[in-house]
């Protein structure tokens, strides 16, 4: 049995008047796969988070969800399909707890007259034991989230979208403001969501941080997808090279050498 992508673009490109900030992306991210979407800065990466977000519609191409075309109108639309993503913000109130954040507008209530209420220690106690699935130790699901690291408040991040229903899990630079424990913290929870069946899209301009958990690599350059290979068709140099645009990186070394030699010249001659 063939497994279908959790998720597809097929042809997408995005205009901003004359700008083509994406062109003709194709790509597809399976259940069980980290997908690695590389690039440097002005690569087009923030555009495409946005489309499979649902903040941005395509100018042209499709998206599919389980094999069937969609059109996102919003980021709610995508979450509706099981489409969650955790932006670099990570959307979430710092003097709140961390069961409050985690479940913003969804917590479970207890009828009573005349009203209903928030039901607080279930709302811990999910919470606690959302977090513990996927093998994060929450001492205190009360505390305030601003008291958290950052790799902390990643992994709740994730967590919520594990335990909502996510199908697909999209992460915008994850480890970008990081250090190396804490970045290995998330890197963690990024395989522990593979091995739980999600499709995961890592969106990252750092290969030291996605190149260890990735499955399968899309390097992007200037808007366009430069290829997408296995991680068993292509070494860690290899990315590296391809992300930095080594054909243009040689090329710029080759007018620097020009330039220095020309210099070099006029100062032996001004010395002679």
């Amino acid at each position: 049995m063939t497994l279908s992508p959790a998720m597809e673009l097929r042809g997408v490109s995005v205009n901003f008047g004359s700008v083509k900030a994406l062109q003709d992306i194709d790509i597809k991210v399976y259940p069980g796969e980290v997908h690695c979407l590389l690039g440097d800065n002005g690569a087009g990466k923030s555009t495409l988070i946005k489309v499979l977000s649902g903040v941005h519609r395509p100018t042209k191409g499709e998206i599919l969800v389980d094999g069937r075309p969609v059109a996102f109108r919003s980021p709610r639309d995508a979450q509706e399909l099981g489409v969650a993503t955790v932006f670099q913000d990570l959307g979430m109130i710092p003097m709140m707890s961390i069961s409050r954040n985690f479940f913003l507008g969804r917590e479970p209530t207890r009828s009573g007259l005349p009203f209903s209420r928030i039901d607080k220690d279930l709302a811990n106690s999910v919470a606690k034991q959302a977090m513990a699935d996927i093998g994060i130790d929450v001492r205190d699901p009360t505390q305030a989230v601003g008291t958290l690291s950052g790799g902390e408040r990643q992994s709740v991040a994730i967590a919520r979208a594990v335990h909502f229903g996510a199908k697909v899990l999209i992460l915008d630079e994850p480890t970008s403001a990081l250090g190396v424990h804490q970045a290995a913290m998330v890197l963690k929870f990024i395989v522990e969501a593979r091995m739980r069946g999600l499709a995961v899209i890592f969106i990252s301009h750092n290969i030291h941080h996605a190149y260890p958990v990735g499955d399968t690599f899309t390097l992007l350059n200037r808007g366009r997808n430069r290829g997408t290979y296995a991680k068993s068709g292509i070494s860690r140099d290899e990315v590296i090279s391809i992300m930095s645009g080594g054909e243009d990186l040689k090329a710029v070394e080759a007018e620097i050498a020009v330039l220095l030699a020309s210099i070099a010249e006029r100062q032996a001659a001004t010395a002679g």
